[in-house]
């Protein structure tokens, strides 16, 4: 063999190998649901709450107190005050920590919460946290905080690079927790009044879901660090002295990947009067979406509520048109929300149960991310929750079936190129 032909025998394997390697990355895992679940029985049913309970880790507990905090003038203050207050631990995960005002504030406080003998540890997603300016993690590491990446870019790595924790979580003292669609850039600064402001919904929890809520972050802290979290400083005993019923549903690529688009999906079955969804990245797979043409067939009323003109990643807005035609052809109404980028995540179903957290209703969510969302079941709560809709739909303008067909051709082709990304959306 002569030194040419070697050349090109290696050169060949190299590209295989890389090929084998992006493959790997791009392709998420298979499929448990292959069809639409039937309609069994509704979520105000107590065999709703059984079978929830028993397929999704049995963590149906009682006694929380939930507080909802709308846009960053009320989130990011909520946020900082209960920094400000730790005594003794705060844990933090977040997929966007970008540069600017409020990422430099929350660097401070967290530092500052080290020099007074708090235990702090940040962890941010690589892929999120790009913009991230290394002087900040200075700030912090000097005062000793613990700063780490999730799943950086290294040769052990390489076959995870495209799994990242989408998980947004604070936990303060081991009995407060935050849990919802934040992310820290100045993006979500303000009150969604304008363009540069987004609208988004977080929450702040007490009760026994706080524990399961740690155990979300100790499993990516512990990947990351290889550091064990355990013992009363992360898992105290918890107060049960609300009245809202809960439970967090996590899922990972490695473990229970399938269980946030089964958990979404048994919700939808059980739908028997409105489905409401209003959501920040809207890609479903054929089977989500056959499961909400089966709802709206049953006679349940839909509404989904997404960003409109104004939007963080234009891609998704094209691969998320491509498939509306089902959505609209069924008497699904989708609505555009029209003043600013609408980041909520929010699931309601009748008027019974309430999914709130991480998770986007699209294939990275439901299959390549790590997601969190703490699923309610509190009639009050629901109410709560479907003024803060109603009162975005107000702000959102229909899109009909008709605008739709008749969209221009070239929205039309690539909203055809962007549908075939539909998994890394």
């Amino acid at each position: 063999m002569n030194l040419r032909l070697a050349w090109r025998i290696g050169l060949a394997f190299v590209i295989v190998g890389i090929l084998a390697i992006v493959a790997l990355n791009l392709a998420p895992e298979r499929r448990d649901l292959r069809e639409p679940i039937p309609h069994l029985h509704a979520v105000s049913d107590p065999q709703f709450l059984r079978t929830m309970e028993g397929i999704f880790s049995g963590n149906l507990r009682g006694g929380h107190e939930i507080d909802t905090l709308l846009n960053g003038v009320e989130i990011f203050p909520a946020m900082l005050e209960s920094i400000r207050a730790a005594t003794d631990t705060l844990n933090f995960e977040t997929f966007v920590y970008w540069s600017g005002e409020i990422a430099e504030e929350f660097a401070n406080e967290m530092a500052a919460a080290a020099r007074r003998g708090v235990e702090v540890r940040v962890l941010i997603d690589w892929a999120g946290s790009i913009p991230f300016e290394q002087r900040l993690i200075d700030i912090m590491e000097e005062a000793g905080v613990l700063v780490h990446r999730f799943r950086p870019i290294r040769w052990y790595t390489i076959d995870r690079v495209n799994n990242r924790t989408h998980r947004k979580i604070l936990l303060v003292d081991g009995n407060i927790g935050f849990t919802g669609g934040v992310g820290i850039g100045d993006e979500w600064l303000g009150d969604a009044r304008a363009p540069d402001e987004y609208r988004e919904n977080h929450y702040r929890i007490t009760g026994p879901a706080v524990a399961q809520l740690q155990a979300a972050f100790a499993e990516n802290w512990l990947e990351a660090t290889g550091e064990v979290l355990q013992g009363e400083r992360f898992y105290p005993e918890q107060p049960t002295d609300g009245e809202i019923t809960a439970q967090l549903v996590k899922s990972s690529p490695r473990g229970g990947s399938r269980s946030m688009h089964q958990m979404l999906l048994m919700s939808l079955a059980s739908a028997t009067q409105n489905i409401r969804i209003g959501m920040a990245y809207f890609v479903p797979d054929d089977i989500a979406i056959g499961q909400l043409v089966d709802a709206a067939e049953r006679g349940v009323e839909i509404d989904i509520i997404l960003p409109g003109p104004h939007i963080s990643k234009e891609t998704v807005r094209h691969g998320s048109r491509y498939f509306w035609g089902d959505l609209l052809a069924a008497g699904i109404r989708i609505h555009e929300f029209q003043p600013t980028m609408y980041h909520a995540k929010l699931f309601i179903v009748d008027e019974d149960w309430v999914s709130i957290g991480s998770a986007n209703f699209d294939e990275r969510s439901f299959r390549l991310n790590d997601e969190a969302n703490l699923n309610i079941y509190d009639r009050d709560f629901a109410l709560q929750q479907i003024e803060i809709f109603e009162e975005d739909l107000a702000r959102s303008r229909l899109i009909t079936l008709e605008e739709w067909e008749n969209r221009p051709w070239r929205q039309k082709f690539l909203d055809w190129v962007a549908s075939h990304l539909r998994t890394q959306l």
